[in-house]
């Protein structure tokens, strides 16, 4: 057999390596942000309806991000693992059965949406353009839902071997070519007929195919580390049992959030339904700030999991400190420009007179709890890459259902909206504490036994 050369993961120095590899991902999910602010203004300026329509599918979209992004993170940390231990036919494997997974996943969603799209709405309306154009967008993306899955699944696969500029390419020409597409589709340009909501749903899988190509395209062509043979290939249920074992804790934990808003929105809708859409608009804006943390603690997954494989203890600390302090820096920079500038902040939105009163005390309250969740982040990815995704379901069940509505719902019935949003800080509190508890035991149990076979 032909000797590969050691990844870059286990060989570049740490604090430049989590840099390659982080900051590509960063940009793609800013553009990914970015996308999702003006996909909502021009779907805006359709009609009224449409922007309900397209609103009122959120649950279902979420569901099936959190089901690609999931299965992706279990992917990507097990192929990382096995890199590190030079296991090259268990990381091929992996690959394979994780694109086998993305297209099941896509299969299961356009089955769903099919048979339930118009059902899901008429559950939220009885307003019967709202239904109709609700149904047409939330069917388009389902039954081509094969291009998502596939094109995450691709790309965490170039993520866990270190290529995360073709994986920023990918994304970022997905994304430009949803945005290009929205209002051509929707208002009809360009002699192409205007197709509303629907148009808006067909640019957005337009460009989830486009990426997907991309994604695939590199991971055949310049991705030396993973040799797909889908020729050969059949499924492992061993392999799929360790993607899942990382990966379903991880789609609960994306899942989750769905649960929390819907809860917290029936909490703020009480006082005003003004409040609602200042939770709304907060989710938009925070993205700026939560993004590129999430991106970095993307690049440093699988370094840290390769890292485990080749019992590198050094590189495994040392790219954990890095990060957390990255993530601190930047979470700092976002709650200092909430604290300065909310009221800046929310007239991107046009925002009512009634909007900047609640507005202004709630985004200075909440980004009090940056700091805390930019370490809590690092670290819950930090037991994904080990394989316990487990203790990060059990950081965010805790964070996001059992203190966050609890203690939103108490501070309601206290003191009024205004104090409902020190919620967010006090859950971050539980959240770091309980990070920092879980990250010391596994330091303990299986970090600082490791010792290098060059040691």
């Amino acid at each position: 057999m032909q000797e590969r050369k050691e990844n870059k993961m286990g060989t570049m120095p740490v604090s430049r390596l989590l840099i390659t590899m982080s900051l590509p991902i960063v940009v793609s999910m800013l553009v990914q942000a970015l996308y999702n602010i003006v996909d909502s203004v021009f779907v805006s300026r359709y009609s009224q309806e449409a922007l309900t329509a397209v609103s009122l599918a959120f649950p279902v979209q979420n569901l099936l991000i959190a089901v690609g992004v999931g299965t992706g993170v279990g992917i990507n940390a097990l192929l990382s693992r096995r890199l590190g231990e030079r296991n090259f036919e268990d990381a091929n494997a992996a690959a394979e059965n994780g694109l086998l997974l993305a297209v099941l996943s896509g299969l299961v969603f356009a089955v769903l949406g099919l048979l339930f799209s118009r059902t899901f709405f008429c559950a939220f309306t009885r307003n019967e353009e709202i239904i109709r154009m609700g149904t047409e967008y939330l069917t388009v993306c389902t039954v081509f839902s094969f291009g998502a899955f596939l094109q995450m699944a691709s790309e965490r696969i170039l993520q866990a071997t270190g290529n995360t500029i073709y994986n920023m390419i990918s994304q970022c020409v997905g994304a430009l070519t949803n945005i290009i597409l929205d209002p051509i589709f929707i208002f009809g340009y360009f002699g192409f007929p205007a197709m509303g909501v629907k148009g808006a749903a067909v640019a957005t899988v337009a460009g989830q195919i486009l990426g997907m190509c991309l994604a695939l395209y590199f991971n055949v062509e310049f991705n030396h580390d993973v040799k797909l043979n889908l020729r050969a290939f059949r499924p492992s249920k061993r392999i799929i049992g360790e993607i899942y074992k990382v990966g379903i804790p991880s789609i609960i934990m994306q899942s989750i959030a769905s649960v929390m808003t819907f809860g917290l929105n029936k909490i703020l809708v009480s006082f005003t339904e003004t409040a609602t859409l200042v939770f709304g608009v907060y989710f938009k804006l925070q993205s700026f700030v939560f993004m590129p943390v999430f991106g970095l603690t993307s690049g440093m997954v699988p370094i840290v999991a390769y890292n485990y494989g080749a019992r590198r203890k050094d590189r495994i600390t040392h790219v954990i400190r890095d990060a957390a302090l990255y993530a601190v820096s930047i979470m700092a920079v976002g709650s200092l420009v909430f604290h300065l500038f909310p009221q800046q902040l929310l007239l991107f939105f046009k925002a009512s007179a009634e909007t900047l009163e609640i507005g202004t005390p709630a985004l200075r309250i909440i980004s009090l709890s940056f700091v805390g969740a930019g370490i809590a982040i690092v670290l819950s990815s930090v037991f994904q890459a080990l394989g316990n995704g487990v203790l990060s379901l059990l950081i965010s069940v805790a964070r996001q259902l059992l203190v966050i509505l609890p203690v939103a719902w108490l501070l309601a019935q206290l003191g009024g909206l205004n104090v409902v949003w020190w919620a967010f800080p006090i859950a971050e509190l539980v959240s770091l504490g309980l990070s920092l508890l879980m990250y010391r035991k596994i330091y303990v149990k299986m970090i600082a036994p490791l010792v290098s076979e060059e040691s």
